[in-house]
């Protein structure tokens, strides 16, 4: 792969997953919980969010070898859920669907972007193909994290909108699987996108299409 190439995706993937994680911030201080901000996790600074395997070894290690997507994950934006005095059940579910939403809205952007706001002539090359991985890479972020799987943002989102009952359930089938520890957590998510890849990676090849007008 090409030095530049690797660079820029790997940056592009490090940025959007730190959007990602302060979008989950903003909408919990939003809702009452103010977790996030005193713990100086409301910010665009990459420092306070890198997480050495997350945000650079495993996608570093994708791209190296050549992976058809890119993933990773900062560290988690701290908040807690019995602050959130907005909501209702709701509540969790919002904090939870913020992240993937706004991965989404940076396709959107960068996709229209591709397809109505700049001259064909004007972009090209190496800008052509920042946009293209930003919308690529973003996309895959938001479905990879819609996943209804623990640590996934899909998970909390799924538990919001089941019957009580299944809720409930859920719920504690999550506790179960939190209590495998975080290797065990990353290594399920992990295994879950390889399976689940050749259904997902039309998905995301159908999306980018449709936004980028191909």
């Amino acid at each position: 792969m090409d030095p530049t190439t690797f660079i820029v995706g790997i940056g592009i993937v490090i940025l959007s997953i730190i959007f990602h994680e302060v979008a989950h911030g903003f909408v919990a201080d939003w809702l009452g919980d103010s977790t996030a901000r005193y713990a100086g996790r409301l910010t665009l600074n990459p420092l306070p969010h890198i997480d050495p395997v997350g945000s650079i070894l495993v996608p570093g290690i994708l791209a190296l070898t050549g992976s058809p997507f890119l993933i990773g994950w900062a560290k988690p934006v701290p908040y807690n859920p019995y602050n959130l005095k907005r909501g209702g059940k709701w509540a969790e579910a919002l904090v939870a669907a913020a992240g993937p939403l706004t991965n989404i809205f940076i396709a959107l952007v960068f996709g229209l972007i591709l397809r109505f706001g700049v001259p064909t002539g004007l972009i090209s090359g190496s800008l052509l193909t920042v946009c293209v991985t930003v919308v690529y890479a973003n996309l895959v972020l938001a479905i990879y994290n819609l996943i209804p799987l623990p640590p996934l943002d899909g998970s909390k989102v799924l538990r919001s909108i089941l019957p009580y009952q299944l809720s409930q359930a859920y719920g504690r089938l999550e506790s179960a699987t939190y209590a495998l520890g975080p290797f065990a957590l990353i290594g399920v998510s992990l295994v879950a996108i390889y399976l689940l890849w050749p259904f997902l990676s039309s998905l995301v090849k159908f999306l980018f299409l449709f936004i980028v007008g191909g």
